[in-house]
């Protein structure tokens, strides 16, 4: 995937499997984390951010951590390491402008998207920005330009528009599982043609294969919105990571427990929506009496 001008393995995927194999090296160990930590006279916070990907390692961590845990294989060695180089290239997204408009979440976000080979969002208060029209992400961007420059708002419309195109119009893109509360489809967002407009995209985002919506209806739909909209990147290797947003705050997990808990969840509401079919019906029927109503002049 490409974005901001050049295309190179993501860093924060190189990360992620560092940060996996380091986990897996010292749990084949009998050390815990405090315990290594106190070997190489390092603080615990270091090794948690380690460890939890938050941070990319140093070539010379790496070493001492590899030398600590025992790994001698030479082809190991030479792997993690030019992924331990790759991982800290902080500057993959070049463009300026993406560096200083994207939160670091977001831009990790963008990168796991690029290996990403399912990936299943939950949103119980409006479209996904992946899904939405161009009509609607203006509008929806234009809510935060109390707290975002007209700068940074272009550049979030235009990010989000290259992460349409590589998720949702991408032949060989990920297969995306969408859940949205019914609420999302019953608040007018931008007048009743926008709305219509938005509606009628949905159907026909639904009908392509690699694509799955489904809404779960009002009856179903008890304490869901003090769950935060999430997605959930599997990454293949059986490793996902977790996205989470809420207003003016986002945040990457790496954490198997907080991917587990946000699978379950989304695995039992998928049970309880609305099937594929009957969520396009009502999307169907839903524009339809927008327009049919005579709302739209």
């Amino acid at each position: 995937m490409e974005v901001g001008g050049t295309q190179t393995e993501p860093p924060a995927v190189a990360r992620q499997r560092v940060r996996r194999a380091l986990r897996k090296a010292r749990q084949a160990t009998p050390m815990s984390q405090g315990d290594v930590a106190n070997k190489l006279g390092w603080s615990l916070s270091k090794m948690q951010r380690i460890e939890g990907g938050e941070v990319g390692v140093s070539l010379t961590d790496l070493r001492a951590l590899l030398d600590v845990y025992g790994v001698t294989d030479a082809m190991e060695i030479e792997r993690l390491t030019e992924d331990a180089r790759v991982s800290r290239r902080q500057r993959w997204l070049t463009s300026a402008e993406h560096r200083e408009s994207l939160t670091p979440a977001l831009r990790q976000l963008i990168q796991f998207e690029a290996e990403a080979t399912v990936i299943r969002a939950y949103q119980p208060t409006m479209f996904p920005g992946l899904l939405q029209t161009p009509a609607v992400a203006e509008i929806v961007l234009n809510w935060g330009r109390k707290r975002m420059s007209d700068e940074k708002r272009r550049v979030r419309y235009d990010v989000r528009m290259q992460r349409h195109r590589h998720i949702v119009e991408n032949d060989h893109g990920p297969e995306y599982l969408v859940i949205l509360d019914e609420s999302v489809i019953k608040r007018h967002v931008g007048g009743a043609e926008v709305m219509a407009e938005q509606l009628e995209t949905m159907v026909e985002y639904a009908q392509r294969p690699r694509i799955r919506i489904r809404v779960v209806p009002f009856e179903k739909g008890a304490m869901l919105g003090l769950v935060v909209p999430f997605q959930l990147l599997s990454l293949g290797e059986d490793e996902t990571v977790v996205y989470e947003e809420s207003y003016g705050v986002d945040r990457i997990s790496h954490e198997p427990g907080d991917a587990r808990r946000s699978r379950a969840f989304f695995e039992a509401l998928w049970a309880e929506s609305l099937t594929e079919e009957a969520t396009q019906r009502r999307l169907a029927d839903e524009a339809a009496a927008l327009r049919g109503e005579n709302i739209i002049p």
